[in-house]
């Protein structure tokens, strides 16, 4: 099983010393970031990364975020053009992914961007972005789960799910964002949005004066995490923009909104009773969690309205909806 490490103030540089060494000896551990945690290993090391894919049982045709120390780290590595560079000095660190042109010298590999020539790129907030300047190296970092699974929000998700598969878990507590970065492509004089996240589509439009393209359907091309039509699924089926409950379903609430049947389901948990999507967003995954563990075979969540974060809330929900393969 893991080793469970509290990174608490007076516990930060024996966290750094053990999971530095996990990381150089080609492991993949456990990482906290503001959005997640994370299955983070050495971007460079193709053994390491294939312990990610392997430890996920994730597509290797799904490629993987890599997380910078800074933004100096992240220019090592890809070509900024004038619009992302001024979208990360706004919003780094924090939770914004950038895809950008992979540098023919980065020694970022191969496995890290499905072969792509183009990178995934962030600066996560806190102990993250410490661990990635002590460690010196980018970190290969998708959500610390099973592929296809509900996203891990605290330590304890971690370990139920990939505790004896990984040496190392860092625990700081429950993520404060709840849901994954934000993921922006700049093509030319376009900005697209490939995946809505823990920044508001508006905030991102603010800084780059100009709108986000959303596409229409699923694309066949996958170019950056979170595009697969079926993600973040609990075992139960998900049933979306209930406003009714069968008798033995879990209800999934938002803003205290009156549910019919609500009595009868098998436990009602709500986003937020006051209707703040922040707070929806830091709660979903393990409201999923928990759901799912009730033994519901059906999970009903109420409408979520889809401007600023409902925006993250609804694609991750629809996702977890999707039909199965």
């Amino acid at each position: 099983m893991a080793r469970i490490i509290d990174i608490g103030a007076d516990r930060q540089a024996a966290a750094l010393e053990a999971a530095c060494a996990a990381l150089s000896q080609g492991f993949a551990i456990a990482m906290p970031t503001e959005t997640v945690y994370g299955l983070a290993a050495d971007a460079t090391n193709p053994a390491a990364i294939t312990r990610i894919y392997e430890t996920k049982g994730r597509p290797r045709f799904n490629p993987l975020i890599c997380h910078m120390a800074d933004l100096e780290m992240a220019e090592q590595h890809a070509e900024f053009d004038p619009v992302s560079r001024a979208l990360a000095k706004a919003f780094w660190p924090g939770p914004l992914t950038l895809v950008l042109p992979l540098k023919a010298e980065s020694p970022i590999h191969a496995l890290a961007t499905a072969g792509l020539d183009s990178v995934g790129v962030r600066v996560p907030k806190g102990f993250a972005g410490s661990l990635i300047g002590a460690f010196g190296r980018p970190l290969a970092a998708p959500s610390a789960n099973t592929s296809g699974a509900i996203s891990a929000t605290s330590a304890a998700h971690v370990e139920a799910d990939l505790g004896a598969r990984i040496p190392l878990i860092l625990d700081a507590g429950p993520s404060a964002v709840g849901v994954e970065s934000t993921i922006i492509k700049a093509e030319g004089d376009r900005l697209r949005l490939l995946r809505p996240g823990g920044l508001a589509a508006r905030e991102i439009e603010r800084v780059a004066g100009k709108p986000l393209l959303r596409a229409k359907k699923a694309s066949a091309a996958i170019e950056a995490p979170g595009m697969l039509a079926s993600h973040y699924a609990p075992g139960a089926s998900v049933r979306l923009n209930a406003t009714a409950v069968e008798p033995g379903e879990a209800l999934i609430a938002f803003g205290s909104a009156a549910v019919e049947g609500a009595r009868a389901a098998r436990i009602v948990l709500d986003l937020s009773p006051r209707g703040d999507l922040a707070e929806a967003a830091a709660n979903l995954f393990d409201y999923m969690k928990r759901a799912d563990a009730s033994g519901a075979a059906s999970i009903a969540f109420s409408p979520i309205p889809d401007d600023g974060l409902g925006e993250a809330i609804n694609d991750r929900l629809q996702r977890a909806a999707a039909p199965r393969g």
